[in-house]
């Protein structure tokens, strides 16, 4: 499909605008943070502790007085940036791996797949909890975890889509006349990869998001006092029968981001599949 194209079906898909609706007012959030922000993040107030939603404080205050709203707002910087580190790391040796295996056969292929094949067998958060315990407790330790867990899927994925595309006409035609493997996987090959890329690294910033908050819950990413969501739904859940928007605020946002990238993801693969249009 040409861009134009594109744009007009994105337009009439409902599910993928609104998806981009919710993720394009949670980037300008994270954009105008430091200004719209009513508190400053990081600092106590002790006397304000635990409390609920007000006109001071609209989403209440945590165990240390810290306006929730302000930790929520700026929580949406590193949420928005863990997605995009964390898919980048995992979408560009993955589409490398799946490009070399699917276009060059067994020799390159089965050493690559088969360990693709055992990082799958693994449960996706269980390895990302092993590898973030190897590396150590921290927010780019969190985001590199995520990626790594995620290089299979794209791999395997870029993998199918090479070894059709490398039997077309037009590939055959490229190599009669004289064109080199590196010239057929970059010019002709790779861009027509993209599309299923494209969708499932934006249905990636939804899981990647999910995982690196799951990691946070869990102690495990980024440290205290950073606003990252996933770790302020952990320190919430002790205050969830005495004060539950501590918990519910940063849940809620987490979310929000997800059903964003996903809804959106949903609406691209609808768009660029032809089979399901």
């Amino acid at each position: 499909m040409e861009k134009a194209e594109i744009l007009v079906e994105l337009k009439k898909n409902k599910s993928a605008m609104a998806g981009l609706v919710i993720i394009a007012m949670l980037v300008a959030l994270a954009v105008i943070g430091p200004w719209i922000s009513p508190y400053h993040p990081l600092i106590p107030d002790p006397i304000n502790r635990l409390k609920g939603p007000s006109w001071a404080h609209l989403f209440g205050t945590d165990s240390l007085g810290r306006d929730i709203l302000s930790r929520v707002i700026y929580g949406s910087r590193i949420s928005i940036i863990i997605g995009l580190i964390a898919v980048s790391i995992s979408l560009i040796p993955g589409t490398l791996l799946g490009l070399l295996s699917g276009f060059y056969g067994r020799k390159v292929d089965e050493p690559i797949m088969r360990t693709m094949d055992i990082m799958l067998a693994f449960p996706a958060i269980l390895l990302a909890i092993f590898i973030t315990a190897i590396l150590g407790p921290s927010l780019l330790n969190t985001m590199i975890a995520v990626g790594i867990v995620y290089i299979p899927h794209y791999a395997r994925i870029v993998r199918s889509s090479v070894l059709s595309l490398k039997e077309q006409l037009f590939v055959q035609a490229v190599r009669s006349l004289g064109g080199s493997n590196l010239r057929i996987i970059a010019l002709h090959i790779f861009p027509n990869t993209l599309p299923p890329i494209i969708v499932y690294a934006t249905l990636g910033m939804g899981t990647a998001v999910l995982q690196a908050a799951a990691l946070g819950f869990l102690g495990l990413g980024a440290q205290p006092p950073t606003p990252e969501w996933g770790a302020m739904l952990s320190e919430g859940r002790q205050y969830i029968q005495n004060a539950p928007h501590v918990a519910a605020f940063p849940g809620l946002a987490i979310f929000m981001l997800v059903l964003g990238f996903n809804l959106f993801g949903d609406g691209l693969r609808d768009i660029l599949d032809p089979s399901l249009r």
